[in-house]
């Protein structure tokens, strides 16, 4: 890979553009399509290659945080955010966006009508998922104007992120996306301090690309760098349930211009109770559980940290990770290798509920015919292990937990072996810290002045940074999107006058035309499959990575094969529905088959795909 001269005064441009926007998740798409409303000719990028794009978003719960009273969500904030100080003017910002929310998925998202959660009937499902949400401190002066606001009543099916997609492709005439495009440092002019580029690894080059107006910061947290999770938050590890693409670059390029950082040490958990996942080693991604699981709190079972001992309260209903610990909500003390301990009793209570809170339960459990046994496996202290059963079974009789208080009704006495652990994980949702902003949108550096044409927007540096209420991280994108995208798309007097002539060789790179092509044009212009007398295309744009192409063949009348041509699911339970469902379809004669479990949007897709293929093939005959 070749070297470039992102240090020289006067850089070799291989581009230039208006606005260059780092990240392509709910806070770049934002971002990029507000810039290209005020006339900015953009340039959006992301690290992850195509099908991986969206950031946390194309894996959050949808739900937007809204509120119906500015002065008492105010308020309210205060409140969450506790003795952590927040300049007043971003606060008063950041919460009147939360109070015009409604209105923006009208005007600008081309949502008819939002769904208000307080407002509407709801699925059983999104009721028991949200129910917490909204608000999840409901003992807060002002709670009663907190609501969550959706694109349809539904959740977790990306529909959001969908959404902010399409708004980035209906510009594709001002903005190009460059996918698997991830950016390697900031370019600023080493008098004036203007952050005028940007340097990108560009399939295998580095690249420098001018931008002349401004440049935003929106590439998510640094969730995938255990480096900087132990170093800034002071844990061993966190398992990542979101995009495995939040690798921290951000921080670097923002601290080499000057950037001040800030709210380091704040991350959201999501998780079954106090923000558990399971600790499955041939899984990047942790699986979300989005509900209380019942037989963690009832029967014979605990959670141990790595000594053995217990450390949180296992019927905690646990808000994004978070305990009750003496007064307020914090992050409980993460272990490096937490198990749940259990009876063969309630082994067989679990096993006889049939629907697991994660498939492959069982097969990572581990079983051993003595505690002592058990904890050698588990990395424990035997001595710790025994004592903590033998706590447990007094409390259990008494019907008092002295330790941690969790209902004495839930509690039954371990019997005797075998016994079994199950390991889990601490789950991370996402991290806060990142480089400061103002109201405005724009980087300061270490004294808290702006960092000329340089914005952010999103979780690289979030404003939530102590208690969190869901939906916060999606509306912070898309407020703080707004704002940076028309505040980057502003032409610069600076900028005017340091422009270089981007036709002359002095500032022109020679660049290959590959290297500049828009990654969202072969969407619009290469889909041309062939098929045979009784094959038919079908498509379905309502995937979480968009486009779905399957080709069908029929024979007499029956369908003999589906083809998934082309698709840009999730790498797990997505690519499952695409190599499940057609073999389902093919054997069923049918597109009514179930869905795969966790990839409902990916299914439905998918279905939508194949009847496409099935209506052409009736019009045709």
């Amino acid at each position: 890979m070749e070297q470039s001269d992102f240090k020289t005064t006067q850089p070799q441009w291989a581009a230039t553009y208006d606005v260059i926007v780092i990240g392509f998740g709910a806070a770049g798409a934002t971002a990029a399509r507000f810039a290209a409303d005020n006339g900015a000719k953009v340039l959006l990028i992301d690290a992850a290659p195509e099908g991986h794009e969206g950031g946390n978003t194309r894996y959050a719960g949808q739900v937007v945080l809204t509120g119906h009273d500015f002065s008492k969500m105010k308020r309210y904030f205060k409140q969450l955010f506790g003795p952590i100080k927040i300049d007043e003017q971003i606060l008063e910002t950041y919460v009147h966006g939360l109070t015009t929310i409604p209105e923006y998925f009208k005007k600008y998202l081309g949502v008819d009508q939002p769904v208000s959660y307080n407002r509407v009937h709801r699925d059983p499902d999104f009721e028991a998922f949200a129910n917490g949400l909204s608000p999840e401190y409901p003992e807060f002066e002002g709670a009663e104007t907190v609501d969550l606001t959706t694109v349809h009543d539904g959740y977790f099916d990306a529909s959001l992120w969908q959404t902010l997609r399409q708004q980035v492709e209906k510009r594709q005439s001002q903005i190009d996306v460059w996918l698997a495009s991830p950016a390697k440092h900031l370019i600023q002019d080493p008098e004036t301090k203007v952050v005028n580029g940007v340097q990108i690894e560009r399939h295998g080059q580095l690249i420098n690309v001018q931008a002349t107006n401004g440049v935003v910061m929106a590439m998510g947290g640094f969730e995938n760098n255990p480096e900087a999770i132990q170093n800034f938050i002071g844990v061993p590890k966190l398992k990542v349930i979101g995009t495995l693409y939040n690798k921290g670059d951000g921080l670097k390029m923002a601290q080499e211009v000057g950037a001040k950082l800030w709210h380091m040490s704040a991350f959201e958990g999501f998780g079954f109770n106090t923000g558990f996942t399971f600790e499955n080693p041939l899984e990047s991604r942790g699986k979300f559980i989005l509900s209380p699981w019942p037989d963690l709190s009832n029967g014979s079972i605990f959670v141990a940290a790595d000594d053995g001992s217990r450390y949180v309260r296992e019927d905690e209903n646990g808000r994004h990770g978070h305990a009750f610990e003496h007064g307020s909500w914090r992050v409980p003390t993460v272990q490096s290798h937490p198990h749940l301990i259990f009876d063969r009793t309630q082994y067989n209570q679990i096993k006889s509920k049939g629907k697991l809170p994660y498939p492959d339960f069982f097969k990572i459990t581990i079983k051993a015919a003595t505690l002592t046994d058990l904890a050698h496996k588990i990395k424990a202290d035997p001595k710790t292990l025994k004592q903590t059963v033998e706590r447990f079974n007094v409390f259990a009789e008494n019907g008092e937990d002295l330790s941690l208080n969790r209902n004495g009704d839930t509690m039954r006495a371990f019997g005797g072996g075998p016994y079994f652990a199950t390991p889990l994980a601490t789950a991370m949702l996402n991290t806060q810290g990142g480089a400061k902003r103002n109201a405005r949108a724009q980087v300061l550096d270490a004294f808290d002045q702006p960092i000329p044409h340089l914005y952010s927007a999103g979780e690289f540096g979030g404003i939530n940074a102590n208690q969190y209420n869901g939906g916060g991280n999606l509306a912070e994108c898309l407020i703080f999107g707004k704002i940076a995208g028309e505040n980057a798309a502003v032409t610069k007097e600076v900028a005017a006058e340091k422009v270089l002539d981007a036709t002359t060789s002095a500032s022109k790179s020679a660049a290959p035309k590959a290297l500049l092509k828009s990654d969202l044009d072969h969407q619009a212009t290469d889909r041309q499959f062939s098929t045979a007398a009784n094959q038919f295309i079908g498509e379905s744009n309502n995937g979480i990575g968009g486009h779905v192409v399957v080709r069908v063949t029929l024979n007499d009348g029956k369908i003999s094969a589906v083809e998934v041509l082309q698709q840009s699911e999730s790498e797990d339970v997505g690519q499952k529905a695409m190599t499940e469902l057609p073999k389902a379809m093919v054997r069923e004669n049918t597109v009514d088959v179930d869905s795969i479990s966790g990839a409902s949007t990916s299914s439905n897709a998918l279905k939508a795909a194949v009847r496409d293929a099935l209506t052409k093939a009736k019009q045709r005959d």
